[in-house]
């Protein structure tokens, strides 16, 4: 029997130390009957109990038998039917209500039948042992768009919590997922809604096993309808953001034996469900990842042993946590807060950062994950409130703050109190002498670090007037490791890709000395060289940041990512600024463009190439304030602003500029230091670099481009105008290990293009030999029969379409893609026929193809062509007198090629029918829409007996919001009165909710 060791500090240890694989694991081909009867019986072994459940009337049976468990009472019948119907299976209540209610307002009241009112626990959270674990398989509902018959579901108190998603070894474990998704749509909803309590979900080809949260999936849903809306946090929440189980080493537990042994155990399944989830304030649950949990774990033990040892006010009281950049250690470090304050004995819990523009965004993040749940402040006089409130417990303050207070304050009542210090980020120059001046004064204190580049021994600033500061010797001895190369393995945050061009051409016969010589900051200001650098930077900008490209978040198309300069000094700031408007100028190009710098008292880090910046700008010299003052005014004219450099405006200016950088609203931002660390933007994939970056300051700059968002962002693109190798080449030895490259940056062009690559040891064919076998197999033409024959052809030309995806960020590709635009448009056709047809066979229930195939969506809509294209083609049509039926085959071809255009393909065919030498394409186009879209729904209306009026207000607010809900009263209201438990009810639901969502699509992004 496999055996699997605990880290032992306490008996709350969630993540397992080692789990050495299963030597009992079978050879022999398993089905997925197989699989599932295995993993049923295995969790049988772990104590939960086995039941029969196939329908709803008993699954709510069983639930009122675990509640009255749970509480120690017995419903009466009344109290029962009452408690449900209003509190558990509420029918205005969908998803995001009832996983607030599993996560914050699990206690529920009961009126009893005597008026006396009672608590009723739906999960006990202080003592996770006391509910009940119970799995059953193969539940059938039968009541949604379609039966439906689920895997595996594991019940927490009678409540479905956690569901199985099981597929038979070899199937694409994506799949599963998309199983899942499926089940949303048609099933999950129905009845009285009792799977909407699911709060995680795990999918399993046997091989893979992973785990996400309810609200990935439901956002992903949202992402995948046409013109749909991704949430915001995060970018979309795709197949990309489900999650492997891991040890506390970060080697991930892939088996489903290996999974269910460690994260299905009941003591660590339970405090996931109970104490590693946050439903944020934007009704999001997010499940902390394994590595996140352990170093919150490792963090609480010190806390509590060496309080217990009578060790607080040493370094033995505290540690450190390093995690890469982008990993999540915000999340981390809330909730290591919000847990060290229910440590009794702890007073107060101090999130201590470096600069104001992170305490600024840190207040915002942990207002996301819980409103009202720290306290920021603007001043000292405010910190010394917050300190003296005893029901403050979580405060975040800047160590300029908290050194100021104690400077001002020698003597005070919180020196003595039990305090948890957690530092994010802080290794500037003065931090030595702050941190001495807090550890002086407070008393009973623990300390910790959370890092993403640890300052050792290596990388510290070697000033001979300062005493050295490494990390360990600022806070104790490390107490988690997740580096970037574990990120990048797990899929959480992406490799990166480097160009280095060269800007300084020698002349012939010139030495390496000599050369190196004419490297000095007169030379990199060379007029000419800044002319050549921002010609290369404007030419390739849509290249590298995809703009050609479409994607949708935060409700609005957005074209490609946007990105950042980072250059040397404010005077080539100001150089680089006044060019990029020049040549803008000159070509007409539509760019947003800002910049952003202050005034820095300190010299540059010779170790990382960072300047630390602050919010002055009154020291700044004449000629760069008036500058700033002018690029400020440009941005003002630009988003009808009004900021200038005065203190309380150019703090605003920042908090503004960062706001539209997430949105990607701004397509080039020129920096000197700031928004080089700390800063997150998940639409940033481009980093370009004139400046000397070295070591923890490189990895922190390249890193702003490397957060995941979807399938089109598939790395961070770093375009270097210095001779950066060398630096990017230690930095990640010292940060991932000597072998990292490989792992942090991508491929050469030639290897994606020609030669072929490795990728965990298995060789990967190059886009020419792909393209080679695509067009020999499956030529234009010639029909695809047969279903492995469309198999083939979907894993081969979803290859192809990642590959193109990698490959036009390289400069090399241009006028080498091989497959021509029409030709490209047809095997995308092909591509979608077959994606067509499979979800049509899924809602036929007939048997679909696609059980091991993965359909690359996201690449296909992001090359899409608009509606704005069409009309163009159709006023080329009418200007050649409709002689020219190239341009109807274009369109057609155009049509075909859209996931998002097909379903409005009789629209624009009748729209292009009744055109002639006097139509205003533009202006017709629309009254056309507007007539058909009234018609149309009128027609259904009339069809189904639908009420006319709250239909079409109905639509019209789906249409506006661009999602099409299903559930809730607010839709059953649409519906002609049936009786609620009449079958029929059902059918007709059904019906209407097909023709009012074909409705939705065709008119979605028309109005």
């Amino acid at each position: 029997m496999t055996t699997y060791n605990i880290v032992a500090s306490t008996s709350e240890a969630t993540v397992v130390a080692e789990c050495p694989p299963n030597p009992y694991r079978s050879d022999n081909y398993q089905s997925e009957a197989d699989l599932e009867r295995e993993f049923i019986k295995q969790l049988e072994t772990q104590g939960y109990e086995f039941i029969q459940i196939h329908g709803e009337s008993t699954l709510i049976n069983n639930l009122r038998v675990q509640l009255e468990a749970l509480n120690h009472i017995s419903f009466t019948d009344a109290e029962w039917q009452r408690f449900f119907g209003e509190k558990i299976a509420n029918a205005r209540e969908g998803i995001t209500e009832k996983t607030r209610k599993i996560q914050d307002d699990y206690i529920q009241i009961l009126r009893r039948d005597d008026g006396i009112d009672q608590n009723i626990y739906l999960i006990d959270k202080r003592n996770i042992h006391n509910n009940r674990l119970q799995v059953l398989n193969q539940y059938e509902a039968a009541e949604g768009k379609h039966a439906s018959r689920y895997d595996v579901t594991i019940l927490v108190n009678g409540f479905p919590m956690v569901h199985v998603e099981l597929k038979r070894r070899g199937v694409a474990l994506r799949e599963a997922f998309n199983q899942i998704n499926r089940y949303h749509r048609e099933s999950f909803w129905s009845g009285s809604g009792l799977f909407d309590y699911v709060q995680l979900f795990v999918i399993s080809n046997g091989t893979h096993t992973k785990y996400y949260s309810n609200t990935t999936r439901q956002k992903h849903l949202d992402d995948q309808k046409p013109g749909s809306i991704p949430s915001g946090k995060k970018g979309s929440h795709s197949f990309e953001f489900t999650n492997f189980w891991a040890t506390i080493d970060n080697q991930p537990i892939t088996d489903l034996v290996d999974f269910t042994a460690t994260f299905l155990a009941k003591h660590t399944l339970l405090n996931v469900l109970t104490r590693y989830c946050v439903f944020n304030a934007q009704d999001e649950l997010l499940v902390m990842r394994p590595y996140q949990i352990a170093a919150t774990e490792r963090i609480l033990n010190r806390i509590i042993t060496s309080s217990n040892m009578h060790q607080t006010g040493t370094l033995d009281a505290g540690g450190y946590i390093w995690h890469t950049t982008g990993s999540g250690k915000t999340l981390t470090s809330f909730k290591t807060a919000q847990l060290a304050t229910g440590i009794a004995g702890i007073d107060k819990v101090l999130f201590v950062v470096d600069r104001k523009d992170l305490d600024y965004q840190t207040m915002q993040e942990y207002d996301k994950f819980q409103k009202g749940a720290a306290n920021g402040n603007t001043s000292t006089r405010e910190l010394q409130r917050q300190l003296e409130n005893p029901y403050a417990r979580i405060i975040i303050t800047t160590i300029q703050k908290l050194d100021l207070f104690i400077a001002r304050n020698k003597q005070h009542e919180i020196y003595k109190k039990h305090v948890v210090l957690v530092f994010d980020e802080c290794h500037r120059s003065q931090f030595g002498d702050m941190r001495q001046a807090i550890v002086r004064a407070f008393k009973n204190y623990h300390i910790f670090g959370f890092t993403g580049t640890p300052i050792f021994a290596d990388n510290a600033n070697v000033n001979p007037h300062a005493q050295v500061w490494t990390t360990e010797q600022a806070f104790g001895e490390r107490l988690h490791t997740y580096t970037i190369v574990d990120a990048i393995n797990d899929g959480n945050v992406l490799p990166f890709r480097v160009d280095y061009i060269n800007t300084i051409k020698p002349k012939e016969g010139m030495t390496d000395a000599q050369v190196q010589a004419i490297d000095t900051d007169r030379a990199l200001q060379d007029p000419e060289r800044l002319r050549v650098v921002v010609e290369y930077l404007l030419e390739h900008l849509d290249q590298k940041t995809m703009r050609a490209n479409t994607y949708l978040r935060g409700g609005k198309a957005l074209n490609g990512f946007n990105a950042t300069f980072a250059v040397q000094s404010i005077p080539m700031a100001k150089l680089y600024y006044k060019e990029i408007k020049k040549q803008l100028a000159e070509t007409q190009k539509d760019l947003k463009i800002a910049t952003i710098f202050s005034f820095s008292p300190n010299e540059e880090d010779p170790l990382s190439g960072l300047i630390e910046e602050s919010f002055d700008t009154e020291n700044l010299d004449v000629s760069s304030r008036d500058f700033l003052e002018s690029a400020i005014a440009d941005y003002n004219q630009m988003f009808g602003t009004n900021y200038d450099t005065s203190s309380d405006k150019f703090e605003n200016y920042y908090k503004d500029l960062s706001r539209r950088v997430k949105n990607r609203e701004v397509d080039l931002l020129i920096v000197v230091n700031m928004f080089l660390t700390g800063f997150d933007a998940v639409t940033l994939n481009t980093l370009w670099v004139d400046k000397n970056l070295r070591l923890h300051g490189l990895i922190q700059a390249f890193s702003r481009t490397n957060r995941i968002l979807n399938s089109v962002k598939t790395f961070g693109n770093i375009v270097c105008f210095r001779d950066l190798s060398k630096a990017t080449d230690d930095a990640i030895a010292l940060f991932g290990n000597r072998e990292a490259g490989g792992i942090v940056l991508m491929k050469t062009f030639e290897e994606y293009y020609r030669t072929g690559y490795e990728v965990n040891g298995k060789h990967q064919p190059p886009y020419v030999e792909l393209v080679e076998k695509l067009t020999g197999e499956f030529p234009l033409g010639q029909p695809i029969i047969g279903e492995n024959a469309k198999k083939d052809f979907v894993r081969l030309f979803g290859t192809v379409l990642k590959l193109q995806n990698i490959l036009k960020s390289f400069d090399e590709y241009g006028g080498q893609q091989i497959i021509g635009e029409r030709d490209q448009q047809d095997y995308q056709s092909r591509y979608i026929d077959i994606y067509d047809d499979i979800r049509g066979e899924q809602k036929a229930e007939k048997t679909a193809i696609n059980d091991d195939l993965v359909f690359e969506v996201e690449l296909i809509k992001q090359v899409e062509v608009n509606i704005d294209y069409i009309l163009m083609l159709v006023v080329k049509y009418q200007q050649s007198h409709f002689k020219d039926k190239e341009i109807l085959t274009t369109i057609e071809k155009s049509i075909n090629a859209s996931l998002e255009l097909r379903s409005k393909k009789d629209l624009i065919d009748g729209f292009i029918a009744r055109v002639n030498m006097e139509t205003e394409v533009e202006n017709d186009w629309s009254a056309y829409v507007n007539e058909r879209k009234e018609a149309e729904l009128q027609s259904i209306a009339e069809e189904e007996k639908l009420h006319e009026e709250r239909t079409r207000r109905y639509m019209y607010n789906a249409l506006r919001d661009r999602e099409f809900r299903t559930s809730g009263v607010e839709f059953d209201q649409l519906l002609p009165p049936i009786d609620l438990f009449d079958n029929l009810r059902e059918v007709i639901k059904t019906r209407v909710i097909d023709k009012l969502r074909t409705y939705f699509e065709k008119f979605l992004g028309l109005v």
